[in-house]
Parts: C-alpha cells; structure tokens; sequence
C-alpha cells in the first residue's frame, strides 16, 4: 500500500478536544478502508498567513497513513463536508518517517528556549537584571 502524509487545518474556535475526535474518526475511515495510521502529531493552534472563511488561526493535526487510494478518498471526502476543517492536504511519500516531523521539533526547541529563559529569570541573569549602577563612569 502506498504512504501519505496527510496535514489538516480545523477552524479555531474548536476545542482540541473535538480536533482529537475528528482525528480519531478520520483514522477509523482509514481503518475501516484497509489502512493504516502510523504517526499522528497534533501541531497545535497556529496563524494562518491569510484570513480562511474569517479564521486567523487554526488547530493543526499531521496523519502519516498507509492506505489504500479509495480509503485516503473516503476521507478527503468526508472532510469537504465537514464545516470544521478548514483545509486540508494529502502527499505522497515514499515512506513514513518515524522521527518527529519538523514541526515537532521546532515546538521542543521553542519549549526549551523558554525553559532557559524562565531559568535565567528565576536567577538574576535575564535580560531585564540591573548589572551596577547605572551613574557610574558619570
């Protein structure tokens, strides 16, 4: 069976909750179809670069899938009825890869900057410390 990676964008105002959901009945009509989801990756809320159907913002979720063609349809059919997603779009690849996607890995090195900066807050060594007196030398 052929590999795909398959991103889709659902509109703001839903819980992650309910993105979780509509991720899991989407994997059941791969399921259903003979296929498979192998990685799911929830990308979290981000900007959109242009405003869709008055959205600025949009929860992303990325399905790496090993499925037929007619179950991949199913499911891109089913997501143009549904008036939560947004967008979405389906890739083929030649093969699924394990490692977090690059999205991923972008969120753990913001996560981690941050968890410096608050470190270095925390001791006295962030950007806003006074370091002397600000008269001396005057």
């Amino acid at each position: 069976m052929p590999f795909y990676e398959h991103v889709f964008m659902v509109r703001q105002d839903v819980t992650s909750q309910q993105v979780e959901a509509l991720a899991e009945q989407y994997k059941g009509v791969i399921e259903a179809g003979g296929g498979s989801v192998d990685k799911l990756e929830m990308w979290g809320v981000k900007s959109l670069a242009y405003r869709i159907n008055k959205n600025r913002k949009a929860h992303f979720t990325m399905l790496g899938l090993n499925a037929p063609p007619a179950a991949v349809a199913e499911m891109e059919r089913q997501m143009r009825i549904s008036e939560d997603v947004l967008r979405f779009m389906t890739i083929k690849v030649e093969a699924i890869d394990e490692a977090p996607s690059a999205m991923m890995q972008k969120r753990d090195r913001d996560e981690r900057k941050d968890r410096e900066r608050r470190r270095r807050d925390e001791e006295g060594f962030g950007y806003g410390a006074p370091s002397g007196d600000m008269n001396e030398g005057l």
